[in-house]
Parts: C-alpha cells; sequence; structure tokens
C-alpha cells in the first residue's frame, strides 16, 4: 500500500515543482493597463507610477465614465504579494473618498512625498487609505494596514 501511495505521490510532487519553478505559477498573473490609461487621460490627468520594481504586478484596470466624473482603477499586488488598489478620478472628493474607503473611514494624519502631500485615512478593517485632492483629479491608494511601506512606496513614484 506505501508502494502504491508513493507512485501517485512522486509523480504529483514532480508536477508541483514544476508548476511553481518553471513555469512561476506563484506569480500572480500581470495585465497591460495601457488601454485604460489611454481613455482615463483623456478626461484628467493621470498619474503613473515611475521606477516601481518588478516585483509589483498590475493585476486589474479598469475604466469608467459616469453622469459625476470618471474613474480609473488600477489593481496591484505588492511585492509582499498583498493587494494594492490605486484609484484617479475627477469625482468630487466629498463623493468619491466615502464610496472608497467606506463610510467609516477617518482622517487619521498626513504622508509628505516630494510634490505631495498625502491625507491617511484608516478605511475598511484592516485598509489605510493615501489619498490627495488636486484641482483636476483626486488620488486614492488602498492597502492593508498591517504595514503601509507599499503604500508609501506607491504614493512616491507617482
Amino acid at each position: 500500500m506505501v508502494l502504491s501511495l508513493l507512485v501517485l505521490l512522486v509523480p504529483i510532487a514532480l508536477f508541483l515543482g514544476f508548476y511553481r519553478v518553471i513555469l512561476d505559477g506563484d506569480k500572480p498573473i500581470s495585465v497591460d493597463p495601457t488601454s485604460s490609461i489611454e481613455l482615463a487621460t483623456r478626461e484628467f490627468p493621470v498619474a503613473q507610477p515611475a521606477g516601481l520594481g518588478d516585483d509589483w504586478h498590475v493585476t486589474s484596470a479598469n475604466f469608467r465614465r459616469e453622469d459625476t466624473g470618471a474613474t480609473l482603477r488600477l489593481g496591484y499586488v505588492d511585492p509582499d504579494g498583498k493587494p494594492v488598489l490605486l484609484v484617479q478620478s475627477d469625482i468630487e472628493p466629498a463623493t468619491l473618498v466615502p464610496a472608497e474607503v467606506g463610510a467609516q473611514g477617518k482622517r487619521t494624519g498626513t504622508y509628505r512625498t516630494g510634490e505631495r502631500t498625502w491625507m491617511r485615512y484608516t478605511g475598511r478593517e484592516d485598509e489605510t487609505a493615501l489619498i490627495v485632492t488636486e484641482q483636476t483629479r483626486t488620488i486614492v491608494i488602498i492597502g492593508n494596514s498591517a504595514d503601509t511601506t507599499n503604500l508609501e512606496k506607491l504614493a512616491a513614484s507617482l
């Protein structure tokens, strides 16, 4: 019986090893956000990250135009494997911010990059948001509240 199990387990272990090591099976599936970004640039200026490493992956890109304005959402997987959402919109901040961080979101401080001062918000459970409002757009970065280092790195790259 042990021999029968070994005959089954060895090929399975080899297949999983091949999948994970050779085929990068654990790597997030990346998408090309170019078309969504191009659509958004017709509505408002879009800030694009520069200088992020190859360990950042764009996993979703969505542009939506509504009566109240336009919104670009880019989903990332950060180097720690955690999801991060970058939202850029010309919708009024009073409408956009509660919709993105939740009605219970509260401002808890600030974070300064070279050009911008970001407002730090608590959001839904285990979420932190960095928000900056400009004349033509609002930028919201939402991610895990346990470690905001990658949120700050994304904010600094914009």
